[in-house]
């Protein structure tokens, strides 16, 4: 019985972050994956968790993009998405090779460095240019496929482009449906009976993960971003710290 309420407890907990991180993605581009894998984690590993939360990322990620889409940058997304894409399936390819342990620390010292970026407020000077901007692609693809986290950096990578807000916001969207494209089916492929197993995760998260867009899209659009973004990096940081600490010899 105490371990069927425990269930029931994170199922609650889940969908309530659920909803969070929809509406955290809808104003910061990303979160959805930040947010929801470690939660997940406690209960299935690191390893299964970036699988899983990859279903409602996907969801909630479409959605945006069906809304921003025309402002998307063609010629950026063709360019940029392809980088990204490779880089998503040697992601992909190399999370089916290794352990939750390993994910783990990948994940927790992204998480580490993505939340101290934006709690100081460091993540909008970060930027790349030329070829930089090319490799960070790679880069962001190849880190969404592996661990699920990747918003950050694509989208310190789309800045060194001459893109507006609008388009960068809509490009990138556009660019993480093509990275969830692609490292699904490998996902599928080498864990298809655990994720058919994890079906109510991927059902809580997605109508959460959906309410929490629609959410951010009607309610939070108001929300003074030197207010959010320093709360949201700080968040970011105390989970990526809670990742690692298991690893960390005290």
């Amino acid at each position: 019985m105490g371990l069927i309420h425990t269930m029931h407890a994170l199922e609650v907990l889940f969908a309530f972050a659920s909803v969070i991180a929809g509406a955290v993605a809808t104003l910061a581009g990303f979160g959805i994956g930040s947010i929801l894998t470690p939660l997940l984690a406690w209960n299935t590993g690191t390893r299964m968790a970036v699988a899983v939360i990859a279903i409602p990322h996907f969801a909630a990620t479409l959605v945006r993009f069906w809304i921003v889409r025309r402002s998307v940058d063609r010629g950026v997304l063709l360019q940029f998405g392809l980088a990204s894409a490779v880089g998503g399936l040697i992601g992909a390819t190399l999370h089916a090779q290794l352990h939750s342990a390993a994910l783990s620390l990948v994940f927790g010292s992204l998480l580490v460095f993505a939340g101290f970026m934006g709690m100081t407020g460091l993540t909008r000077k970060m930027r790349f240019d030329g070829k930089g901007a090319w490799i960070a692609g790679v880069a962001s693809g190849g880190f969404g496929g592996l661990v699920g986290n990747q918003g950050g950096i694509r989208s310190a990578a789309l800045m060194g482009f001459n893109l507006s807000k609008e388009s960068l916001i809509a490009t990138a969207t556009a660019i993480g449906v093509i990275v969830d494209l692609v490292r699904l089916p490998v996902y599928f492929a080498s864990q298809f009976y655990l994720l058919v197993s994890s079906w109510r995760w991927m059902l809580i998260g997605c109508i959460g993960v959906l309410l929490g867009t629609w959410i951010g899209m009607r309610f939070l659009r108001g929300i003074s971003e030197n207010v959010f973004r320093p709360l949201l990096g700080a968040f970011i940081l105390a989970l990526g710290i809670y990742m690692l600490f298991p690893h960390v010899d005290l």
